[in-house]
């Protein structure tokens, strides 16, 4: 392939060159476990908690609250499975949203087949919590509130704050997946009073198959995975120390560059959104239009099917998704898209472009014509937009 714009970072980024070289020794030079008693190994334990406390000060938390996990699904998983464990003697009910990620829904069907109740909150049009829905879903048998930071398709970033304070009030667990958002967005687990947090290496420039959870001290989570006694008889298994290396690297290089980054990221997502509703007629933008994350612009196209969409772009060298890559292979519409509202046959047409640092205003244009170009021949096809032209025309 001649070109590529990739724009589904989202669904994952290139891993950074000097992530990559960090991890290269403890490959081959320094491959020692972690638990063995002899120097040689016994030195990489060191080199963990260093990663712990990069990634805890990116968090305002402490070292001895992150755990390393294989990534976000598993510690979303660990974080509700473990705590509607520990905290089932006080009740046995959980709310959340209907737009998180899958790893949050299928663990809430879960634990609802495990003898727990599930609260899953509607959101408004632009994919926002409702806090006054929050606050009336409350019952003296609420264990936890897991609400994610940002959506990962729509990009719309949650009142997290506000949702910590109403949990912190009633005395409830407030559990937020941050996997899109870690590394993008500034964030603190004290000032937004979170009690867990789930992160993942490979949304930031780091590796694929490594991820943490924090967990605040004082928060009775037992271990999710047994059989040794890691991250402090928590979660068993040999230390990953390459990706954990990898993950901390890509922490340090996000928070060094968060600012600039995003800056530009932001120039060129609004950019790419005005030049696309400008010029492209019957078109939707999803998510919150300001309180969304730097780098995500999500459109929907009516009149065409976003599968066709995401084929003849990538024809011409263009990456992009219809909605998280985790569902890829399902022909149902996004149930996020579906939860701010939109009918079936328009979600079915979204497409989900997501920058990274590398695109310039040039791959933007490129896009851009590129898109305009396709949804003409698209609808030019459709005999939906047919049907709807000719209605239009009757009317004038």
């Amino acid at each position: 392939m001649e070109k590529l714009i990739y724009l589904d970072n989202a669904a994952t980024t290139k891993t950074a060159p000097e992530v990559v070289e960090a991890m290269l020794p403890y490959f081959t030079e320094k491959f020692g476990n972690p638990s063995s008693v002899y120097s040689f190994a016994s030195g990489n334990k060191d080199v963990i908690t260093k990663q712990r406390e990069i990634i805890a000060d990116a968090l305002g938390a402490k070292a001895n609250e992150i755990y390393f996990t294989a990534g976000g699904s598993e510690s979303d998983n660990w974080a509700l499975k473990a705590a509607a464990d520990a905290y089932k003697d006080k009740g046995n009910h959980i709310i959340t949203t209907k737009i998180e990620h899958h790893a949050i829904l299928h663990t809430g069907e879960y634990l609802e087949r495990h003898g727990f109740e599930v609260t899953y909150l509607d959101v408004d049009e632009n994919g926002v919590v409702k806090l006054d829905e929050l606050k009336a879903a409350i019952r003296p048998e609420t264990i936890l509130i897991s609400v994610m930071f940002a959506n990962n398709e729509i990009g719309t970033i949650q009142p997290v704050k506000e949702i910590g304070e109403i949990a912190r009030e009633h005395g409830i667990l407030f559990h937020t997946d941050a996997v899109q958002a870690f590394g993008q967005v500034p964030m603190d687990v004290d000032e937004c009073y979170i009690d867990m947090l789930s992160a993942s290496g490979h949304k930031l420039n780091g590796p694929k198959g490594i991820g943490f959870l924090y967990i605040r001290k004082g928060v009775k989570i037992r271990s999710f995975v047994h059989g040794g006694a890691q991250e402090r008889k928590r979660r068993a298994g040999t230390e990953n120390v390459p990706g954990i290396v990898g993950l901390g690297t890509a922490v340090s290089r996000a928070v060094r560059t968060m600012e600039e980054r995003t800056a530009k990221e932001i120039e060129l997502r609004d950019y790419l959104i005005d030049r696309v509703m400008n010029e492209i007629p019957y078109t939707k933008l999803n998510g919150h239009k300001e309180k969304r994350l730097p780098n995500n612009a999500n459109f929907s196209f009516r009149f065409i099917e976003g599968e066709a969409l995401l084929i003849k772009l990538d024809m011409k060298g263009i990456c992009g998704s219809s909605g998280s890559a985790c569902t890829s292979g399902s022909l149902d519409p996004s149930h996020v898209l579906l939860a701010i509202g939109l009918p079936h046959e328009i979600a079915h047409g979204s497409l989900r472009l997501t920058l990274n640092e590398e695109i310039t205003k040039e791959d933007i244009d490129y896009v851009t014509d590129s898109l305009k170009e396709i949804v003409a021949e698209l609808r030019s096809m459709s005999p939906l937009y047919e049907d709807f032209k000719k209605a239009e025309e009757r009317a004038q």
